[in-house]
């Protein structure tokens, strides 16, 4: 093999050597993050850009929203362990994929999450027992308000009618002043948006929806999302990215929190009872 044949391959490997270290910095990663179904599919997209556009500017990574279409495949998505990097999800759902797949919580919203069962007052001042075979509406099983609501009427033959045809959250609450649904359980920080409608019962406290982790997330990205999460509420221009999801501030948390509250999912199609690692 000639000399000059050896100094061209040698140069051309040095030449690639150097774009690549020119390049792999500056290459940044896609990562999913899987919300809720709490609003029509454009609609989400609106309400989650901002939040994924400051993280994609905090961290140098790129996130991509998604979004299955309604709570029957969120949760069929859940249940197989569709991969995705990031969810953000309310209680049950969080602990779920904590216990069975190892995501890992990072922050969770600083409000409880807590549900009122809302109406118009004169439906209101009867009391939550004369709903019984009157139409109530909540977003489809096994989101936390349906789930809650079950647990309110636990008595299978005296239940109200649910109705679970809300494409988000608000739209139950427009149902009511359309005449379609004599109440709706709904997120305590939308019944807040009504204060003509009258809360006829919240629900229990549980740990506000939590934004977590898989596992195959490497640490640092985890660490730059975390701070990233916990520095929102600082910057006053982000007031919006914030409130478009519901809360004023993201707190630290973990597991340990959100332990035993897959137990909400008992009786929903597809539940099993985890192994003892699981539990």
């Amino acid at each position: 093999m000639s000399g000059q044949n050896i100094s061209g391959r040698s140069r051309l490997a040095g030449l690639m050597l150097l774009l690549t270290g020119l390049a792999g910095p500056a290459l940044a990663a896609d990562y999913t993050v899987s919300v809720e179904p709490s609003y029509p599919p454009d609609q989400a997209r609106d309400v989650y850009r901002p939040l994924l556009e400051y993280l994609s500017k905090a961290t140098g990574q790129r996130f991509v929203l998604h979004y299955p279409s309604n709570y029957h495949l969120l949760w069929r998505d859940i249940r197989n362990n569709t991969p995705v990097d990031f969810a953000f999800e309310e209680a049950q759902f969080t602990d779920y994929r904590a216990q069975r797949f190892g995501f890992e919580p990072l922050v969770r919203t600083i409000e409880p999450s807590t549900y009122a069962l809302i109406a118009q007052p004169e439906v209101a001042d009867q009391g939550s027992n004369a709903l019984i075979g009157r139409l109530v509406v909540s977003m489809p099983s096994p989101s936390m308000g349906y789930a809650l609501l079950v647990e309110l009427f636990r008595n299978p033959i005296s239940q109200p009618e649910v109705l679970s045809t809300a494409a988000s959250w608000r739209d139950g609450v427009e149902m009511i002043f359309a005449g379609e649904a004599d109440a709706a359980m709904v997120p305590m920080y939308i019944a807040q948006l009504y204060p003509n409608l009258v809360e006829m019962h919240n629900s229990r406290s549980l740990p506000g929806r939590a934004f977590s982790a898989a596992g195959t997330v490497p640490d640092e990205v985890k660490a730059a999302v975390r701070d990233a999460l916990l520095k929102l509420n600082e910057d006053e221009s982000l007031y919006t990215v914030i409130n478009e999801i519901g809360t004023t501030q993201f707190v630290p948390t973990s597991a340990d929190e959100f332990k035993g509250n897959q137990n909400m999912l008992r009786g929903f199609f597809g539940y099993t009872e985890p192994t003892a690692a699981a539990q």
